[in-house]
């Protein structure tokens, strides 16, 4: 307290903020429980890594890291608004997505709005929103752990000024079809702000019913997505927001201005350009995935269907998971109990490559006492 004014030093809505809470690293692991070998399936990181384009890219890059970065990321703008059919001033580069919804915050919220998304979402959305001290509408996710856009359309009221969907969402791995989004965007107003947040959009892109938001003819949407997730350079925090030119614009002026860094520029367009590594690391997630499933089945556990680069399990009871979690984590299994995306009794599980899936099953039959 000010002992002039008796005002709090922190504004309590910060003061009650939940902050994130990442997964462990795999040397807290190592650290702790010393296993004989650790599969990092907590982070929804790419286990197959980069593209091996980015250490020449890297190396080039370095040679310019006393300079300043280009604030506005030029060359990799233009290789996303060409290989997007947009202009390049349709395009903001930040440090990742969460650095974006920060900018989002930032730039179109007035005193009373509020903000609308799933009760089972990414948590940084969250995160984000409180740290404006912004009013929130949690909605509750469907009985199949999607978006419930009827609901979420009636929850929009003067006042609000955002919706958020991360389609695939994360945790759930789910996702809105086109007709349900098509739908849904009938029902918004203009003057809100529908952020499709596509972070795993490279695993989605194929499925027949995904919907690419960008190719609807919408001025208040605006698409985010990531280096962090196939391209495998969650390290160097690159993410991206693609949107209408004054949109744009004005998230620009509340930009940290020399964000990405110069060596995330020239990581993320290494890997951008290697179509080739980019389909492979599709390829190894589909074929885990559908070897997670039958795994699952044999073994009577209940999941949720994914198209994204991991797979929710559901567990009876939160005092389950706990144990899971925690018994998996001492053989050296990193897994993502999801409490804090409001499902406490699941856990999200990367899919990760052959090796990291064996030393799973093994591990998993070793807890359940099946071996």
């Amino acid at each position: 307290m000010s002992k002039e004014t008796g005002k709090p030093l922190v504004p309590s809505n910060i003061e009650t903020l939940k902050p994130y809470v990442a997964g462990k690293t795999i040397a807290e692991v190592a650290e702790l429980y010393k296993p004989k070998k650790i599969a990092k399936l907590a982070s929804n990181e790419n286990r197959l890594g980069c593209s091996p384009n980015v250490k020449h890219a890297i190396d080039q890059a370095f040679k310019q890291i006393q300079d300043y970065p280009d604030p506005i990321a030029r060359k990799l703008r233009a290789a996303i608004a060409e290989r997007n059919n947009v202009k390049p001033e349709n395009v903001l580069l930040a440090s990742g997505s969460e650095s974006i919804i920060s900018i989002l915050c930032k730039t179109f919220f007035l005193n009373k709005e509020n903000a609308i998304t799933a009760d089972a979402t990414f948590v940084g959305f969250f995160v984000q929103i409180g740290v404006r001290g912004i009013h929130m509408k949690n909605i509750p996710v469907t009985p199949d752990y999607k978006f419930d856009v009827k609901a979420i359309a009636n929850a929009i009221d003067e006042n609000t000024k955002m919706v958020y969907i991360a389609n695939p969402n994360n945790p759930t791995g789910t996702y809105l079809t086109k007709d349900e989004f098509s739908w849904f965007m009938e029902k918004v107003p203009e003057d809100v702000l529908v952020v499709m947040d596509e972070a795993y959009f490279e695993y989605a892109k194929d499925i027949e019913d995904y919907p690419h938001a960008l190719e609807y003819d919408y001025d208040n949407i605006i698409v985010l997505r990531t280096f962090s997730k196939a391209y495998g350079l969650a390290g160097f925090r690159v993410g991206y927001a693609i949107a209408d030119e004054q949109l744009i614009k004005n998230m620009m002026k509340t930009k940290l201005t020399f964000e990405p860094t110069t060596l995330g520029q020239a990581a993320a367009l290494a890997a951008y350009n290697d179509e080739d590594f980019l389909a492979k690391s599709v390829k190894v997630v589909e074929e885990s995935k559908e070897r997670l499933y039958d795994f699952f089945n044999e073994n009577n556990v209940d999941y949720v269907k994914s198209i994204s680069n991991s797979v929710m399990m559901i567990l009876p009871s939160e005092d389950e998971a706990i144990d899971f979690t925690q018994k998996m984590l001492e053989k050296g299994v990193i897994l993502r109990r999801i409490n804090a995306f409001g499902l406490p009794n699941c856990i999200r599980i990367t899919v990760g490559l052959p090796e990291e899936m064996d030393h799973f099953e093994q591990s998993f039959l070793e807890v359940v006492n099946k071996q």
